[in-house]
């Protein structure tokens, strides 16, 4: 047996990824920790792993032969922990922009090693880490493309201070831009820093993309990020190294509520994909009893998107009407066992570049679901995400 095969929850770090918004836990990030067997590799570089400090230091194991199939391996340790605990929050996993440029080789391992944790791509947010140079550039456009078409989320970290061309978020459209961490950190107390860090938040709103502060450790510093324009934050502040899916989350609030910056773009109407948040997906086919226990999982889950073979929405599970289905008479004994699909209502796609209002417009036109999330969907019709109603409302009230 591999190391790949065996896989334990205490060889991950894990970090939640929250909705400063509705202050909820929305997707999760797993860094692989330490392996049993020598062999199997080294720990993260400090440089490129901001959570590698919490690792007990090898430092024989400081290189390997073919650092490409080590990072691969770590990323597949890391989705396999995070199967072990249950959870089916999206999964963020950082993979180096070299192992990404290595070629279809250590892609389609890397397709075949996350495949068998029983999560499909929809369900991955693949996030190139590190800086690299010029001359890796056209593969790892090609790589992030690839993956994209295949159904991965894909995203770019280190913004603002890792070395990558900007014309790079054109060519690969990413899901999501992860700030540097340090550039989170200091932008409170420093004016240009928090400059270059609106500048970016900027862009990525026009590139309609998400933005991931992480890094985060005071109440200050998520005030400030999220008076930036920044949705989504990671870090101490929020939830503790210990931290498990299912575990609160703290959000600090202000005293009063800042207005949100005004961007230039305005008066054009946000898209709807500024407010998307990751969905957790079940297969079409997923038993009553298996969405009964991602909803129970998760408290701030509030609908689960079934979808086809072709990660295409199938159907749409809301949460309260579900579960107050099966908490009427003999409601679990009849349902449990039998296809949730039965239980859930047709979907309400939308596509990600259509503008808010619109969408929330689209929303009132049915009155039995007006408050029911939507779901984002991609150039083919995949899922990419839901958006709440709410924060349709909470996004366009003057």
């Amino acid at each position: 047996m591999s190391a790949l095969d065996v896989l334990l929850p205490a060889r991950a770090v894990f970090s939640p990824v929250v909705d400063l918004g509705a202050g909820t836990v929305v997707a999760l990030e797993a860094h692989a920790g330490p392996t049993a067997d020598p062999s199997a590799g080294p720990f993260p570089d400090p440089a490129e792993d901001p959570y590698a400090d919490r690792y007990a230091a090898r430092p024989a194991l400081a290189t390997r032969a073919d650092p490409a199939a080590d990072d691969v391996r770590r990323a597949v340790d890391a989705a396999g922990a995070a199967a072990e605990l249950g959870t089916r929050l999206p999964l963020l996993i950082g993979l180096r922009a070299e192992t990404l440029a290595a070629g279809e080789y250590v892609l389609s391992e890397l397709h075949h090693g996350l495949g068998a944790t029983g999560r499909r791509p929809n369900e991955f947010i693949l996030c190139a880490t590190g800086g690299f140079p010029p001359g890796i550039r056209p593969a790892v456009a090609t790589a992030l493309g690839g993956l994209r078409r295949a159904g991965y989320l894909v995203g770019l970290a280190g913004l603002g201070a890792a070395h990558a061309p900007l014309d790079l978020l054109a060519d690969v459209a990413p899901y999501l831009l992860k700030l540097d961490a340090d550039l989170a950190r200091r932008a409170p107390g420093e004016p240009r820093r928090s400059a270059l860090a609106a500048s970016l938040m900027d862009l990525a709103h026009r590139l309609e993309t998400h933005v991931l502060a992480p890094g985060l450790e005071t109440q200050d510093q998520v005030l400030h990020l999220r008076g930036l324009g920044a949705r989504l934050a990671q870090g101490p502040v929020l939830a503790p190294p210990e931290w498990r899916p299912g575990m609160p989350v703290s959000v600090p609030v202000a005293a009063r509520e800042e207005p949100a910056a005004q961007l230039p773009y305005a008066a054009l109407g946000p898209r709807v994909s500024e407010f998307t948040l990751p969905a957790i997906t079940l297969p079409h086919t997923a038993t009553a009893e298996e969405v009964l226990d991602a909803l129970t999982a998760e408290s701030g889950v509030t609908s689960i998107v079934l979808v086809d073979e072709r990660q295409r929405p199938y159907a749409a599970v809301d949460r309260t009407r579900f579960l107050l289905r099966l908490s009427g008479p003999y409601g679990h004994a009849l349902h449990s066992a039998r296809a949730a699909a039965r239980l859930a209502d047709p979907p309400r796609p939308v596509p990600r570049t259509v503008p808010a209002v619109a969408a929330l417009r689209a929303a009132g036109q049915e009155n039995e679901r007006v408050y029911d999330d939507l779901v984002v969907v991609d150039e083919v019709g995949r899922c990419l995400g839901i958006v709440r109603v709410a924060d349709l409302i909470r996004g366009l009230a003057p």
